[in-house]
């Protein structure tokens, strides 16, 4: 590794604190932080080998490195997080991109939304994807009440069946617990799909199961409140709720890529 190498890192991981640490309203719950903080580790672990091309000098792809200036500008500028994210992945691109062993690049690059994933743009800038996620589900939990007859009505997000109100409020929207479903998604799809054609499409499915998975969270808490009453669906029912959705994320995507690889057992 040249002195270049070392500088660049340097460089990268004070871009990453900087994303990490502008807006720490995403710092809450350990459930919700944590794999976070362990997306960057994985995708390291996952990228291996990291071999280094000895046979040129330090350079870096300065087309990336425009882009990723422009972005980190643009995250500034409007106070998002997802293009200095963005800007970080195309930073560390702009390296690999001139310093990894070709051979290794393509293995890099499909690991790059796992990189992306490793800052907090969900919770921090799709505050409107969990509205449509708490709205969407509180419809299809409705739709799924009256076709099996019973009396439902919804306004909004706010649901009364069999006379027992139901509000799908924002800890019901799955947005604190998105990003970690997506994590562990894209984890499982790259170790069972990463040399597959079909990796990319895989990792564009994340997104609906996750909210199927959700989505059957939320139809779980009113079952639960009626049978066993308000107070214990939004008590430890409820708070246990989000390790269930993930269990059951992962458990659904593990077998429908588990599906794929008996239907076709070549990648």
């Amino acid at each position: 590794m040249k002195n270049g190498d070392r500088a660049w890192f340097s460089i990268l991981a004070l871009l990453a604190g900087y994303v990490w640490f502008r807006d720490r309203t995403w710092w809450g719950a350990a459930e919700d932080v944590l794999p976070i903080l362990t997306a960057l580790p994985l995708f390291v672990w996952l990228g291996q080998p990291w071999r280094l091309r000895q046979d040129q000098p330090f350079r870096l792809a300065t087309p990336y490195l425009v882009i990723a200036a422009a972005l980190l500008v643009l995250g500034a500028v409007f106070d998002l997080c997802l293009p200095a994210a963005a800007a970080w992945c195309l930073a560390l691109w702009a390296w690999a991109s001139r310093r990894c062993e070709p051979v290794d690049l393509s293995r890099i690059r499909r690991l790059l939304p796992l990189a992306l994933l490793a800052f907090p743009w969900v919770t921090l800038d799709l505050q409107p994807v969990g509205w449509w996620f708490r709205l969407s589900s509180a419809i299809t939990v409705e739709k799924l009440f009256a076709t099996l007859d019973f009396t439902v009505t919804r306004t909004g997000v706010e649901l009364l069946v069999q006379g027992l109100p139901i509000s799908v409020d924002a800890a019901c929207s799955g947005l604190k617990a998105l990003q970690s479903l997506l994590i562990a998604g894209a984890v499982l799809t790259f170790i069972m799909k990463g040399t597959s054609r079909s990796y990319w499409l895989n990792l564009l499915l994340l997104l609906p199961l996750a909210w199927v998975a959700n989505t059957c969270r939320i139809l779980a808490i009113c079952v639960a409140a009626m049978t066993w009453g308000s107070n214990f669906a939004m008590g430890a029912f409820h708070a246990w709720g989000g390790l269930a959705v993930l269990v059951f994320m992962f458990g659904l995507c593990w077998a429908i890529l588990r599906l794929q690889q008996t239907a076709s057992p070549r990648p």
